[in-house]
């Protein structure tokens, strides 16, 4: 067990002796504040926030993240508060203790929902100090090493959500020995049996191959000091759970694994990489389509290295990584770097970018964040962001930008910009115009096509990739229903008061208020949104805000709504009788739907249409926009080619065919069904007067 005597000697490396001293005070606050509490294995529980300490001080960190790991669990488990660690320690790491501590519990519907409200705090936390998340991950390290005293059912839950939110987190951000041990311990804890049979698997193997891997190395290592290259080479062993998803994902035995012998060797400079890397193909024949370049394009979490298949002894294959020692600590610790490079005192742009590109992945999230309806939506757009397999895309002026695969043209418009997504109307992948929903290919150029009045439209979601895209299209359309919900709430209140000889804008301010705090609304664009929606009646509302003396000159008014054809979502048109403009036409209120327009005649309406907080009177406004669905029953004598006149007749009268469909009365007749669009009944009586024209059309009726 470590003590913190053992910590402050690790620490003595790269820390001043003052700081190292608060670290020192830190401790002993923290075992105070626990005194008497116990982890369930039974030992005292300050020996969690030092182990967590411990863990940080392997990769580095600063003092205050120490210290704040130190007394991540102080402020929720007992009775020291943020301004009690300020004062003691400062604001900074008071807010860092803040960020990390458990958060508040909030009673939720479900475990998923909790872990999504604290995964989306932890963003918000991560916004403002990077370090947070980096203190989380070494705090969800030290408990997944201690999950023994658990329950099974609660260690499986606590391994699905390190594998699920925590271990790609730690590979986003870079730090691989954060990652390899979450992933390990986490499959340990999930599948002990296929773990232990696995670990028993590799230890044995190891053994048989020893002796090629020490022959492989031994001449790697030999053509590289004849070539006058100052590099290393070192067998690399694959952590279990990637070994194990190989087997299972490609379908492949655990001897087909095991037959690829993995290499790194590290170097001097990025020049070497590449002398390096002609120096292993001129001993090995290369794997044609195998070599990857992440040094001239790192991966999103600043990962550099060179990566190529080699045809080894008697054609096994040897997968080599070439990097620099600078590239392989960044490897290692990804964003920590940049504390540890800090620390060190030298200026390493490497692991500066690292830090920025982190920095911008926790912008992106927070975006996301703000945007997602709830927490379990936010989770979602996440976990999409979190497993990429990238493409690297270029834009029409040469920069490069990183995708996950199957990403498509929206996907791309989104990553540049959300204003360029919401706006894109088309597309060229490399100068041809294609589809919106075509998959980009690594090493594509991408030009994105925008128009001033464009707007995303609902079918993307079904093909784009990206958590942003996704996020910022879901957001886009429910603002615009929530716009478009609130004027036809408008529209609807102003009729039902025009019953009472009163207009909307004649209301005192005080009356609407008051209105609100009696109904437990929180503005007026909300009860406005919530009658638009149908979840409140405008009848009722309209009523409630007009005081006794209004509601004597109740009046049997009957204007009418206007109905223009373009109001978007909140008005949809019934598919029982397609009411089209010239039609008399009757509005009914669906709750969270908005208005259906049915004709006045139209059956499903026969029990409500007196009721006024079902039903509203509608006209048609003289000028309508759009195209109208009707259905048209024709009987027609079978002769060769008749439909295809009647489809083209239908064509030239501009209506659109939306769908046909034949019915066979007998070997003389048939029955056929239109379905068109039509502008109104002037243009669908023009067409049908057409088709009883054709000589073998018998007779043309509108279906109701």
């Amino acid at each position: 067990m470590n003590t913190i005597e053992d910590l402050c000697d690790r620490l003595k490396g790269y820390l001043p002796a003052g700081e190292i001293q608060q670290v020192r005070r830190a401790y002993y606050y923290a075992e105070q504040a626990h005194d008497g509490q116990r982890r369930s294995s039974g030992e005292p529980y300050v020996t969690h926030p030092l182990a967590v300490a411990t863990i940080l001080a392997n990769l580095h960190l600063d003092h205050q993240a120490l210290i704040a790991a130190l007394l991540h669990d102080v402020i929720e488990d007992t009775g020291v508060n943020k301004e009690a660690v300020a004062r003691q320690f400062g604001e900074p790491v008071a807010e860092l203790v803040d960020g990390v501590s458990k958060l508040t519990q909030i009673k939720f519907e479900s475990k998923a929902e909790a872990q999504a409200e604290n995964f989306r705090k932890m963003v918000l936390a991560m916004a403002e100090d990077i370090r947070v998340i980096i203190v989380k991950l070494a705090d969800r390290l030290h408990n997944m090493r201690t999950l023994g005293a658990l329950k099974r059912e609660k260690k499986r839950r606590i391994a699905k959500e390190t594998l699920d939110i925590y271990a790609p987190i730690a590979n986003r951000l870079g730090i691989n020995t954060l990652r390899l041990e979450l992933e390990d311990l986490s499959f340990q804890a999930i599948y002990p049996m296929r773990y232990e049979r696995l670990r028993k698997a590799v230890l044995s193997v190891r053994g048989h191959r020893k002796e090629i891997v020490k022959q492989i190395q031994q001449r790697l290592q030999e053509r590289l000091e004849s070539e006058g290259l100052h590099g290393r080479v070192i067998g690399r062993e694959k952590n279990l759970l990637s070994l194990y998803d190989k087997m299972k994902n490609q379908r492949k035995s655990f001897s087909e694994i095991m037959d690829v012998y993995a290499f790194r060797v590290l170097t001097d400079s990025v020049d070497d990489c590449y002398r390096a890397l002609g120096t292993v193909h001129n001993t090995y024949k290369p794997v044609p389509g195998r070599f990857k370049d992440y040094v001239a394009i790192p991966k999103a979490n600043g990962y550099q290295s060179l990566h190529t298949t080699l045809f080894g002894l008697s054609g096994m294959p040897i997968e080599v990584q070439i990097r620099t020692r600078e590239m392989e600590a960044m490897a290692n610790n990804g964003v920590a770097a940049h504390w540890l490079y800090k620390a060190g005192q030298t200026d390493r742009p490497i692991a500066e970018g690292s830090h920025a590109r982190a920095r911008q992945w926790v912008k992106g999230l927070l975006e996301m964040q703000q945007r997602a309806g709830d927490s379990l939506e936010f989770i979602e757009h996440v976990k999409v962001d979190l497993f990429p397999d990238e493409i690297y895309v270029f834009t029409p002026t040469g920069e490069i930008m990183e995708l996950p695969k199957g990403s498509t043209p929206v996907d791309f418009a989104y990553a540049v910009h959300t204003d360029v997504g919401n706006s894109c109307v088309a597309c060229r992948i490399d100068r041809k115009l294609a589809p919106l929903s075509a998959k980009i290919q690594s090493g594509q150029t991408v030009e994105v096509i925008t128009a001033p009045g464009a707007r995303p439209n609902l079918a993307w979601l079904s093909f784009v990739t990206t958590g942003k895209a996704r996020s910022a299209i879901r957001h886009y359309i429910k603002q615009q229903q929530r716009s478009e919900s609130e004027a036809l709430g408008k529209r609807l209140l102003e009729k039902a008061l025009a019953q009472f000889d009163v207009r909307f804008d004649q209301l005192p301010e005080e009356r609407i208020n008051l209105l609100l705090e009696e109904m437990e609304v929180a503005s007026q664009q909300e009860l406005l949104e919530a009658i638009g929606l149908g979840k409140r009646m405008a009848y009722m509302v309209a009523r409630r805000l007009l005081d006794t003396e209004a509601l004597g000159k109740e009046t049997s008014d009957e204007s009418n709504m206007i109905i223009h054809g373009t109001e978007g979502m909140v008005v949809s048109f019934a598919r029982c009788c397609r009411p089209i403009p010239g039609d008399a036409i009757r509005g009914h209120i669906s709750f969270g739907s908005g208005i259906v327009v049915h004709r006045d005649n139209c059956k499903n309406l026969q029990d409500i249409r007196d009721n006024p907080d079902k039903c509203v009177a509608l006209s048609w406004a003289e000028v309508t926009s759009g195209d109208f669905s009707v259905n048209l029953k024709l009987e027609i004598e079978d002769q060769r080619g008749i439909i295809a006149r009647i489809a083209t007749l239908v064509t030239d009268m501009d209506a659109n065919l939306e769908r046909i469909s034949v019915d066979e009365r007998d070997a003389r007749l048939s029955t056929l069904t239109l379905e068109l669009l039509v502008k109104d009944r002037i243009h669908l009586a023009r067409v049908m007067k057409k088709l009883r024209l054709i000589p073998e059309v018998n007779r043309v009726v509108r279906l109701r």
